[in-house]
């Protein structure tokens, strides 16, 4: 489980959210069994969606953040819902490549550069809002700032860090968002500068014993704030037997004939969970013809 705050400066210009996701980012290492860079780059885009995520106003909202940057490591994906729970996927989980030359590790290096980060916000309307900004650095945060810099026109900052230690398993993971609205000052945006200027890795503010309620006010230090509200998040997926059914049921009749034909025994692996699900495409094609007739019957009496 993490923890998730946030704080509103006294005039409301400025709203920070801050977010300790180790137990989130430590799943994402269980489940898909990432290599050390790899927990870092889809752990800190998993902790930016769940920010933003819980930015959501309706329940059903969902929010989707992809990354293809041309790097070994492929294409990146996190989905998070209205609460911050958060889903996550990677092509390539193991990648092995040298630190970097701050002796970090390298997730540029592992994300790649040459390609964009696109956002997905199906808020539940005909179409979904989709929003592409090229890649800034590959890194995830500055990325996520160039988005809500260019997709949303919202002055933000981004933090967002994971560190790993030598058997492969998370030691701290979290990230925070500044969230600059229109009526901000001169003033509160130089205060903001200000705090950014000695502000340590969100890492090692979570080392040195901070919590995600001295995070969030730590970054609005000088402009009165109040904490507004918290929440609990967790890496959850909504994968289900009906759901995975349903969509085997999408692909059609003759799919699943082709499918039955070359192995009625079938078995559907959810990417973002690893669970299984298993099938008798027989009795799925005998249910999917069932359905049918009923349809086909409804419609004659009506």
């Amino acid at each position: 489980m993490g923890i998730l705050k946030r704080a509103i400066a006294k005039d409301a210009s400025v709203v920070a959210t801050a977010v300790d996701a180790t137990d989130i980012v430590a799943e994402i290492e269980k489940i898909h069994q990432t290599s050390a860079v790899v927990t870092a780059a889809l752990g800190r885009l998993s902790i930016a969606a769940s920010m933003m995520g819980y930015d959501l106003k309706n329940e059903n909202d969902t929010v989707t953040l992809r990354v293809k940057g041309g790097g070994p490591a492929g294409m990146l994906v996190a989905v998070a819902d209205s609460r911050g729970n958060v889903k996550a996927d990677v092509d390539q989980p193991v990648v092995e490549l040298p630190l970097n030359a701050k002796g970090k590790l390298d997730v540029g290096g592992a994300v790649g550069t040459d390609g964009t980060l696109s956002v997905v916000k199906d808020l539940g309307l005909k179409e979904p809002y989709v929003g592409i900004v090229p890649l800034v650095s590959g890194e995830i945060a500055e990325d996520v700032a160039q988005y809500f810099a260019t997709s949303e026109q919202t002055p933000t900052v981004c933090g967002l860090g994971v560190l790993v230690n030598p058997d492969l398993t998370v030691n701290v993971a979290g990230g925070f968002l500044i969230e600059v609205l229109p009526f901000a000052s001169d003033a509160c945006i130089d205060t903001i500068e200000k705090n950014l200027k000695t502000l340590p890795p969100v890492t090692t503010m979570m080392t040195q014993g901070m919590t995600t309620d001295q995070i969030a006010l730590r970054l609005l230090d000088g402009l009165e704030p109040n904490l507004l509200d918290e929440g609990e998040v967790h890496y959850q997926c909504d994968c289900s037997a009906e759901r995975t059914r349903e969509m085997l049921f999408s692909l059609g009749r003759k799919e699943l004939v082709r499918m039955r034909d070359e192995d009625p025994a079938c078995e559907v692996v959810c990417h973002f969970c690893h669970s299984k699900y298993q099938y008798d495409l027989n009795d799925l094609l005998a249910e999917y013809d069932a359905q049918a007739a009923e349809r086909a019957a409804a419609e004659q009496g009506t």
